[in-house]
């Protein structure tokens, strides 16, 4: 059951009116107007932009189901039971159309009344023979796909009318906040224009892994067959295309989310300009600056901002420039890198061949390292995380033992010949090292910002930071050809 945004008539009156003067407290009280009341009724905007929302209509031959969700997220995700692509369900649910076709159904929106441009998102039209369009007076066109662009799950069609068409703007999401109210407009379950409303829930959401996910999460019922719609703010513009839901049942249990207005512009303009997105790149790993990591490299006790390089990849743009394991990325171009999460997405927002100018953290001190981006691979990742425990008994103060790289060792491990480097033999689950993630198999490279040759330099690193009397070491640990910081306490032996 939905929670209803509107009054129940039997209580209107005296609600209503409790309502109007606890909100005219509220903007008297408040330092700015600039967030918008909740509108009496939402009719004025329903009729000023509902006629540039559109049916997506999107034929395709009836093939293999193939489960979309988890070629994104990963199968056994925990998202996988709960997230639902609207349009795309795991087997083919729509109406059969003629051929053996199956018809799929999604929403879109025109944002050019002139050249005919729609949006909609990539997974309402991907793989489809062919796509149209339905206009709210009934009218079809058929539509051409101009560029798609997974990461953002959204794709640009165009239209050709001999009628100039309705058409909506896209607004400044940046300026959009918790709590602001947002009204949706889709075809939910091909039912056709339909409206919801509700308010901002969150911002920021990430959902699945790709490190670029960037979503609003709204309370608007939004349902299957939304996917593609648009997202209004009260005074009409797009703050958002509606892309996915969490539910455990299919249906809206209020928390659906969509891709910012501010996200989708320079994607619609480049798929407007090129047919796809070419987006900057780096080259690194990254992982958060914990506090723990933050004690073990000497930083500031509130130094946990940035992103905090792991590994750098051989042959790119970030070694060219210079750039090692555990720098800290703390800006770029001037503008903060907040938390690990920010560094892919500003980065992402240049194109290939753009310089940047990036602040670092390197051994404590400040430094500017200029980089000439190069263009992000398909299925680049972005960041790094431990995971992941051991099952045998170990000792020490990391609850770990350890073994030299012997060629055997390397062998097994894929390592390079002449690899060195500390090998986790045994894992004490009790122990901290477990509780941070290490495991068997894990090759110990640096410790304490020292290159590990072989398991005594691990000892002398943890020697060496008790009698500086720290809480843990910082390891940088090779795993599954990637490499991570992990910081872990030390106990007594």
């Amino acid at each position: 059951m939905t929670a209803s945004l509107t009054f129940r008539r039997a209580k209107t009156r005296r609600a209503a009116l409790l309502l109007a003067a606890a909100g005219a407290s509220l903007v008297a009280v408040g330092q700015t107007a600039a967030a918008a009341p909740m509108p009496e009724t939402f009719s004025p905007l329903v009729e000023k932009v509902s006629p540039a929302v559109v049916t997506i209509t999107a034929e395709k031959a009836v093939r293999q189901a193939t489960n979309e969700l988890s070629e994104r997220y990963g199968r056994g995700s925990p998202f996988e039971e709960f997230f639902r692509r609207f349009g795309h369900p795991e087997a083919p649910q729509g109406p059969r159309g003629p051929g053996g076709k199956s018809v799929g159904l999604g929403s879109g929106f025109i944002i050019d009344g002139d050249d005919g441009y729609v949006v909609t998102n990539n997974h309402v039209i991907d793989g489809a023979d062919s796509v149209s369009i339905q206009l709210t007076d009934g009218t079809t066109l058929d539509a051409e796909v101009i560029g798609t662009d997974a990461k953002t799950d959204i794709a640009l069609l165009k239209v050709e009318s001999a009628e100039d068409l309705p058409f909506v703007s896209f607004g400044d999401s940046d300026g959009l906040k918790v709590g602001d109210w947002v009204m949706a407009v889709g075809n939910p379950f091909g039912l056709g224009g339909t409206v919801t409303a509700g308010i901002v829930s969150a911002r920021g959401r990430a959902i699945g892994n790709d490190p670029l996910d960037d979503f609003i999460q709204t309370d608007a019922a939004i349902n299957k067959g939304n996917s593609g719609g648009p997202m209004f703010s009260t005074d009409g513009a797009v703050m958002g295309v509606n892309t996915a839901i969490y539910s455990p049942n299919g249906g809206s249990v209020g928390i659906g989310f969509a891709v910012p207005a501010n996200v989708a512009k320079p994607v619609i303009a480049q798929l407007k300009e090129n047919g796809e997105v070419r987006r900057g790149w780096l080259g690194v790993s990254i992982q958060p600056v914990t506090p723990e990591i933050a004690e073990a490299m000497d930083l500031s006790e509130d130094a946990t901002q940035g992103a905090l390089i792991s590994q750098v990849t051989d042959d790119t743009p970030a070694m060219g420039a210079g750039m090692k394991a555990g720098d800290v990325i703390t800006a770029v171009d001037g503008q903060p890198v907040a938390e690990m999460r920010d560094l892919p997405r500003m980065i992402a927002a240049y194109k290939p061949g753009d310089t940047v100018d990036l602040t670092v953290l390197r051994d404590g001190k400040e430094k500017s390292l200029s980089v000439e981006l190069g263009r992000l691979p398909t299925q680049q990742v972005a960041s790094a995380e431990g995971d992941g425990q051991g099952s045998i008994e170990g000792k020490g103060e990391l609850g770990l033992a350890l073994a030299p790289v012997t060629p055997e060792l390397a062998e097994q491990l894929g390592l390079d010949a002449d690899a060195e480097g500390a090998v986790i033999a045994q894992v004490d689950p009790t122990g901290p090292a477990a509780e941070r993630g290490l495991r068997q198999g894990d090759v110990i490279v640096k410790a304490n910002g020292s290159t590990v040759a072989n398991p005594q330099d691990v000892i002398n690193a943890v020697s060496a930071a008790k009698k500086a009397e720290k809480d843990s070491v910082l390891l940088l640990v090779r795993r599954d050809g990637g490499e991570i910081f992990v910081p872990v306490k030390l106990r007594s032996a």
